[in-house]
């Protein structure tokens, strides 16, 4: 049985006379949880949006599970769950309700969403709020029950974009936490895009990327090897020479 796989090949994308993503290749294979790690402004957001079908490269190749993202896309996106840098839920309904809606447009039952949605709930330690208004959640709760949306369709492939953005310390680190739990328990392919260099620390694989280019490519430890560095923070300053910023 084929394992699930992310296969990038050459791509990039141009705004006028702007490269945000400069021949950018990257295979990642089930149960990798990768960290795409750059400043802002690397083209970490617009690789996302052409690997959720926003935008479309001018150049190269993306396969999920050997899909083309151009011929094949209904199915590629059935394929991806997504967790945008914006946060993209209804405010007005409730918790279930916002769920019900990305259940439906998957087609998952009525039946079948009422236990999908108590598992991914209970997941993430909100099955208790479920009933309650988005907009009375905080701001680490709301990315929680995105976290939740994202999974109801068992994707293969979860993409999360800068999740952290606007998030208090605690908060940050219990996303990272339950993302790392799904990690465990599940095969899918996981890819983090962040500028924070601590939320890669425990990544299998650390891209770098900046200028929308791949600079580094490895495991923390290799990056911090290949660089000469005791942290990896060092090591992403020394190849970016960007100041991180909480």
């Amino acid at each position: 049985m084929t394992k699930n796989s992310l296969k990038i090949s050459s791509l990039s994308k141009n705004y006028g006379s702007i490269r945000a993503v400069d021949q950018v290749s990257l295979d990642l294979y089930e149960g990798e949880y990768a960290v795409l790690l750059g400043p802002n402004g690397a083209g970490k957001t617009t690789l996302f949006q052409i690997l959720t079908g926003l935008f479309v490269a001018d150049s190269g190749e993306v396969l999920i599970n050997e899909l083309n993202i151009r011929n094949s896309a209904v199915k590629v996106l059935s394929q991806i769950g997504v967790v945008f840098q914006q946060i993209t839920l209804d405010m007005d309904i409730t918790v279930l309700e916002n769920l019900k809606f990305h259940g439906r447009l998957h087609g998952i039952s009525s039946k079948e969403f009422n236990t999908i949605a108590e598992i991914e709930l209970q997941q993430v330690n909100l099955w208790d709020r479920r009933n309650d208004k988005v907009r009375s959640l905080s701001g680490g709760q709301k990315r929680r029950v995105e976290l939740a949306r994202s999974l109801m369709h068992k994707p293969k492939l979860l993409l999360l974009d800068e999740p952290t953005v606007g998030l208090d310390p605690q908060s940050r680190r219990d996303l990272l936490n339950y993302v790392l739990k799904i990690k465990k328990e599940r095969k899918m392919i996981i890819l983090w895009a962040t500028h924070l260099v601590d939320e890669a620390e425990k990544a299998d694989t650390v891209i770098i990327l900046n200028n929308g280019k791949i600079i580094k490519k490895g495991t923390p430890n290799e990056i911090k090897e290949q660089t000469n560095k005791m942290d990896l923070h060092d090591a992403f300053v020394d190849l970016t020479s960007y100041k991180e910023v909480n």
